[in-house]
């Protein structure tokens, strides 16, 4: 395992905040989805990467084979083992060539090892830390696999913006009124005062409001409590506690594929209406963020700017001005691009 790995090739990134960043743990993929029948190719940082299924469980490495540089997402899995469209060249579980198919029987050259990153399957979602000389906590789930919680996943959804701006919507408490009417949100824009704080991970914020769910007009006038617990960098967990009593959380987990690509990964616990069929949340939640998705995408300076001065802030905004402060101490400089 490579401790300090080098800047990806066209890296979109400053090379001090690539490093931070990588030093950092990031969701790539749905864990399902990496199955023993074929390879799966993800981005992270610029990065390139192959995520396989083994005995040894899943490895993620560098999507490169090391032989001829062919992407080893191009091949298919034999025996536990990801092999490589190109000569056929087969790596385990610890990205070790096996079988050279031009020579077999003959020795294999050391070299023919994999970069192999640190992975941990988790909430159903396979996270990679790049840079792996420093040891950081996973974002906390409590919900996941909770007594009394049904968990789903929404698949992968895409975005043309960096992940520190999805995090920063995510967790916006002034903009319901504006971006969701249609699908939750009440009518009144009024942001009441809030608790905000830093954390050893991140920011908590506890929000309480009359801000209610549009399709339960009985509810629109009580009280909604809305806990944000962000981790750094890019992974928000949220806990809606519902008038009625019930709660639904999401762990909105981003993935910067590159300074200004972002792939939102988002996993849904929810306490009550466990007889709806999933398929109808996970549409419902694919158009909260779609409205988010419509503005975030257009939003301008692309960059989160971590420098306070260069974007005006209110009250309303304490929770992202926290975000910002605690990205900068994280180590994130002003041409911080995700």
């Amino acid at each position: 395992m490579t401790s300090a790995p080098a800047l990806p090739r066209r890296c979109t990134f400053a090379s001090h905040d690539w490093s931070v960043l990588a030093r950092c743990w990031h969701p790539v993929a749905i864990a399902s989805e990496i199955t023993p029948d074929r390879p799966h190719a993800a981005q992270l940082l610029d990065q390139d990467l192959v995520l396989y299924r083994s005995d040894a469980g899943v490895t993620v490495a560098a999507d490169l084979c090391v032989h001829r540089g062919a992407p080893l997402s191009m091949g298919t899995m034999c025996d536990g083992h990801v092999t490589c469209a190109y000569h056929g060249y087969r790596y385990d579980g610890t990205g070790r060539c096996r079988l050279i198919p031009a020579h077999p029987g003959g020795p294999i050259p050391s070299k023919l090892t994999l970069r192999v990153f640190k992975s941990v399957e988790r909430y159903g979602l396979i996270w990679v830390q790049l840079d792996a000389s420093e040891e950081r906590p996973l974002p906390e789930f409590p919900e996941f696999g909770a007594p009394g919680f049904q968990v789903f996943h929404v698949p992968p959804l895409d975005w043309a913006a960096s992940a520190g701006r999805q995090v920063e919507s995510f967790c916006d408490v002034a903009h319901f009124a504006f971006v969701h009417p249609v699908t939750f949100a009440a009518k009144d824009p009024v942001v009441p005062r809030y608790d905000v704080a830093p954390t050893p991970a991140g920011v908590h914020a506890e929000f309480v409001s009359q801000v209610g769910n549009i399709s339960d007009p009985s509810a629109a006038s009580q009280v909604w409590r809305r806990v944000y617990d962000l981790h750094l960098p890019f992974t928000a967990h949220l806990t809606v506690h519902f008038p009625h009593g019930g709660r639904f959380a999401i762990l909105n987990a981003s993935c910067a594929v590159s300074a200004r690509k972002t792939r939102v990964f988002a996993v849904i616990a929810r306490e009550f209406d466990h007889d709806q069929p999933i398929a109808e949340a996970i549409a419902f939640q694919q158009r909260v963020y779609g409205e988010d998705q419509r503005i975030v995408e257009r939003q301008n300076p692309e960059d989160l700017p971590i420098d306070l001065d260069e974007e005006v802030h209110v009250r309303a905004d304490r929770t992202s001005v926290e975000y910002r402060r605690q990205l900068a101490k994280l180590g994130l400089g002003r041409e911080f691009t995700a």
